[in-house]
């Protein structure tokens, strides 16, 4: 059975949570189901935000309206590779449909070749076409590089060009978040004065995960850093995972997965 302490880890997992959906074939209702969950219930707590294809952020609006709830959708997803006309094209449309949050993917390919120039030019054209109260985050696609130097350029790239968060992956390529990459990126946070967000994501499915990187958070930032504004979870079977915990149904700890 879950220890008080487990519940309440779980608890402050889930109310860190970007619940998604970017399932290739995610329809409308699947997006409706996802918004019930993300309201959360008598002791659950509602998630942080939900992330959606652009084309379902029409329906995440409806569905979570007056909830407090942010709606983040994808661009340059998952290749990387689109232009930045193509890029702020699906951006426009995805603002004017009530988008709150944008997860940019980096041209991380360009980047390790060695074209540093068009991935800044892709981060600050997105972050020049954001309205002041929409948050930028810059998806690094950390599980494809060589090891965590590159990590830390590309998350220093991104915060120098105004990302207000970075995230480590798609979820699509590569071997998804480490617990690694997650320490390279806090470096980069940790280096600069203002405030910037982690979001590890990709393959973050237990609780023992999501302890894990909170504990490397707590360990490196202090505690009290996590919060909605700068900590985020991307994932959408942890939050089943979390719930069973919350439940009682499992003796989580022991079943690491990392």
């Amino acid at each position: 059975m879950s220890t008080k302490a487990e519940i309440a880890l779980a608890r402050r997992a889930i109310a860190l949570l970007d619940l998604t959906e970017l399932g290739d074939n995610a329809s409308a209702a699947d997006v409706a189901k996802l918004c019930a969950r993300a309201k959360g219930a008598a002791g659950i707590p509602a998630v942080a935000a939900v992330c959606v294809w652009p084309r379902h952020v029409p329906v995440a609006k409806a569905a979570l309206e007056g909830t407090g709830i942010r709606i983040a959708t994808v661009v340059n997803f998952p290749s990387g590779e689109e232009t930045l006309a193509e890029v702020l094209a699906m951006l426009q449309g995805a603002l004017e449909a009530g988008a709150d949050e944008i997860d940019l993917v980096l041209p991380w390919r360009a980047f390790l070749a060695g074209d540093e120039e068009t991935a800044a030019a892709m981060i600050s054209g997105v972050k020049a076409a954001l309205p002041a109260d929409r948050r930028l985050k810059v998806i690094l696609e950390s599980g494809s590089y060589p090891d965590a130097a590159s990590i830390r350029r590309a998350a220093d790239l991104a915060i120098r060009c105004g990302a207000h968060f970075i995230k480590t992956s798609t979820g699509k390529a590569g071997t998804g978040a480490s617990l690694d990459a997650a320490r390279a990126m806090l470096g980069a946070i940790l280096a600069v004065p203002r405030s910037v967000g982690l979001k590890p994501s990709g393959g973050i499915r237990s609780f023992a995960d999501a302890a894990a990187y909170l504990a490397l958070a707590d360990d490196m930032m202090g505690p009290g850093w996590t919060a909605p504004e700068t900590f985020r979870f991307g994932a959408s079977g942890l939050h089943d995972a979390l719930m069973a915990v919350i439940a009682g149904a499992s003796s989580p700890i022991s079943n690491k997965a990392y």
